[in-house]
């Protein structure tokens, strides 16, 4: 949420024609990372509907990425603000897939 919640307040000053478009989406693909998390933990039980809750959070969290690099490239942010972005997605990203490659850390039974 940490990371969602950064792009929220720094997307309110992105122009204005952009609401519909790049504010829109950075902001629904970065809140999808910690949503589907969530649903991941909560289907703990069923380990192919957790893995798969994850790899949506995966997907997601490459998609605010690809939605980091327009920001810079339009220059709506910084290079300073796209490197913590970036770095703090990256991260996101690797706790993501150690959640999938370990799954029984996360109360997951074997199927």
């Amino acid at each position: 949420m940490t990371l969602s919640m950064k792009i929220f307040w720094i997307s309110k000053t992105f122009p204005k024609d952009e609401i519909y478009s790049l504010t829109n989406q950075i902001r629904r693909s970065s809140r999808s990372v910690s949503a589907n998390i969530a649903e991941a933990y909560r289907k703990r039980d069923y380990p192919r509907h957790f893995h798969s809750k994850l790899t949506d959070a995966d997907a997601e969290n490459s998609e605010t990425q690809v939605w980091l690099k327009y920001s810079i490239e339009c220059l709506y942010i910084s290079q300073e603000i796209y490197t913590e972005l970036h770095n703090d997605s990256e991260e996101i990203g690797k706790l993501i897939n150690y959640m999938i490659l370990n799954p029984k850390k996360f109360g997951v039974k074997d199927s």
